[in-house]
């Protein structure tokens, strides 16, 4: 089998209780992105039980076409059956390329899929373009030309790795939630449907479930806000948030934080913006009290404003920052909360 004979991007759709997850809309915009610059067209691959109903979402939202494996077996995410499917898959229609969303599914699902079907993954990528690999020329290695470039942080986020897979297929990776940006569907698009039958094969990796016990969360997910509120270890305290929390309620956004915060357990986990949170892309991102560490600055510096407050003019967040206040943040903000309150009335 030579690589040629692989064609198309295909991303994973996650649905989770027949709910596509954002992620799956996300990696379609990005799909049809790559699939232009190779001239090929984009598959989603949708597995579950009772989920051929979504296919056409999924159209909406750009999808060429759509693969569905439907199956009781696959009613409740197990890593084994959905393996199976997923490399079934890729065994039959053979992508040139295979996104999954770096969930907590995907990450389970992604690297059990890459090893079966015998091709590398690279995990958790803030940035996919198709290039040539070598980057630059290097003397007595061939150049290979329309390859997926593969970009994430490494080291804790103090270097950038790009990455490429030239010999083998599927191109697989895994792509933060957040950092791709979807379409603006279309809506009445229909699928283009592909039914896939699957010989699944109970071994002794089959999870059995005994029971599902769902937990209603207690945070709002800050990816979805408009505008959020975003305090760092500059803060000084848990108590010290109500001051960002009062902005929020005025202005109609949210709280969120930086790992500092959440380390000191002042905030959730759910609450933490950066490489090791969550990525987001408000349309207004108040960074108080972060220095802006370089982990932090690639979980918000999509967002179309940026204000900082900070008592060092030399923060390393003034330099992404579109505008920028020194000073005390326990002054500022009350202020700043003050007049807005006045001004809206």
């Amino acid at each position: 089998m030579g690589l040629e004979e692989y064609k198309g991007v295909y991303i994973y759709a996650q649905q989770v209780d027949n709910e596509l997850s954002s992620i799956a809309f996300e990696l379609i915009g990005k799909a049809k992105d790559l699939a232009k610059d190779l001239n090929t067209d984009v598959a989603a691959v949708l597995l579950g039980s009772n989920v051929t109903g979504l296919a056409d979402q999924l159209a909406e939202y750009g999808a060429d076409k759509v693969i569905v494996v439907d199956d009781p077996i696959l009613e409740t995410y197990r890593t084994e059956p959905y393996a199976q499917a997923l490399t079934s898959v890729i065994n039959e229609f053979k992508p040139e390329i295979m996104l999954v969303g770096a969930t907590a599914i995907g990450r389970d699902l992604g690297p059990t899929v890459s090893a079966r079907v015998q091709t590398g993954l690279t995990a958790d990528c803030t940035l996919l373009e198709i290039g040539d690999f070598p980057l630059n020329p290097v003397a007595g290695q061939e150049q290979k030309h329309n390859q997926l470039l593969m970009t994430r942080p490494a080291f804790g986020g103090n270097t950038i790795a790009t990455i490429a897979c030239p010999d083998n297929r599927p191109q697989m990776a895994t792509v933060r939630p957040g950092v791709m940006q979807k379409l603006e569907p279309v809506a009445g698009a229909k699928a283009n449907l592909i039914e896939h039958k699957v010989n699944f094969e109970e071994n002794n990796r089959f999870v059995e479930i005994l029971n599902v016990i769902k937990q209603a969360k207690s945070v709002e997910n800050i990816m979805d806000a408009k505008i959020l509120v975003s305090g760092g270890r500059g803060v000084g305290s848990a108590e010290n948030f109500q001051i960002l929390q009062d902005l929020a309620d005025t202005i109609g956004g949210m709280v969120s934080c930086s790992r500092a915060v959440v380390e000191n357990g002042w905030k959730p986990v759910d609450c933490q913006v950066g490489q090791t949170g969550k990525t987001v892309r408000p349309n207004l991102y108040f960074a108080i009290g972060i220095s802006g560490a370089i982990q932090h600055v690639a979980g918000m510096e999509e967002a179309d404003i940026i204000i900082a407050i900070n008592k060092d003019e030399d923060a390393p967040i003034f330099d992404v920052a579109d505008y920028g206040i020194v000073g005390d943040l326990n002054k500022i903000v009350p202020a700043l909360t003050a007049a807005l309150k006045a001004e809206l009335g």
